[in-house]
């Protein structure tokens, strides 16, 4: 448990990090930059810890998971916790790098999470809640589906990452995207005030979203069979045989 622990503490404290495209870069990078920073993090930490933990690094996927019966309850609680802990940390980080530049930033600089004034475009509270579990329900789900039993093993990786860059690019002009309630606790801490009185809202809709997303799964799996997330993101067999034939040189050039 302490290693799974471990990765997904260090997998959420790199998906913020992916903040810093717009902490850092700002303007330069734009709404595709900072999509697509999220997106590829993502999508590396599926390949790079996946097999250790599952990568949820969002608390509202180990939910669905749970709900979906992929995880269990002690697990998923321990994810949570490691999740929320690398997302502030993360948040803590990006706060120092970005505060070491010639222009100083506060703590919503951290690009929180909100609606009404708060939202870049400006969108309403109905709006935003109604953004926010829609797409946590595609990204879920995407995540469920992507792993199952039956799915093309090795790709999963990339039909995540893709979808957290499509979320973000619809998600960032409503709310400034956030799927993630780890990350919106993260960016909320450090700004206080407004955005501590809006986060409960990224924390219910994600919620929301992820139960969507587990009821959409039961109806839509092709196997009767539930795979663990660690599981469905390790090689097969047949491969680790192989590279362990590889390793001890008893394998063909």
């Amino acid at each position: 448990m302490g290693r799974e622990s471990v990765a997904e503490f260090l997998g959420t404290f790199a998906l913020v990090c992916g903040l810093g495209t717009a902490v850092i870069g700002g303007a330069r990078a734009g709404y595709v930059g900072v999509a697509l920073s999220f997106g590829l993090v993502l999508l590396v930490m599926v390949y790079a810890i996946g097999p250790v933990s599952g990568c949820h690094i969002n608390p509202a996927v180990t939910l669905g998971a749970l709900l979906a019966r992929r995880v269990d309850r002690g697990k998923a609680l321990i994810y949570v916790v490691s999740q929320v802990a690398g997302a502030i940390v993360g948040a803590a980080l990006l706060f120092a790098i970005a505060n070491g530049g010639p222009t100083p930033i506060s703590g919503s600089g951290l690009v929180p999470n909100g609606y009404g004034i708060h939202s870049p475009g400006r969108y309403s509270l109905l709006a935003g809640l109604a953004s926010e579990t829609v797409l946590t329900t595609l990204l879920v789900l995407t995540v469920l589906m992507a792993t199952e039993v039956k799915a093309p093993v090795g790709f999963a990786g990339i039909a995540i990452g893709f979808v957290l860059t499509v979320i973000h690019l619809v998600g960032i002009p409503v709310t400034n995207a956030s799927v993630n309630p780890a990350r919106s606790i993260a960016s909320a801490v450090f700004t206080g005030g407004w955005a501590l009185k809006q986060l409960w809202l990224f924390l219910v809709a994600p919620a929301l979203g992820a139960g969507i997303a587990a009821a959409f799964y039961r109806v839509l799996r092709v196997s009767r069979v539930t795979l663990p997330l660690r599981r469905a993101d390790q090689a097969l067999e047949s491969q680790v045989i192989e590279r362990g034939e590889y390793q001890s040189g008893t394998g063909a050039p």
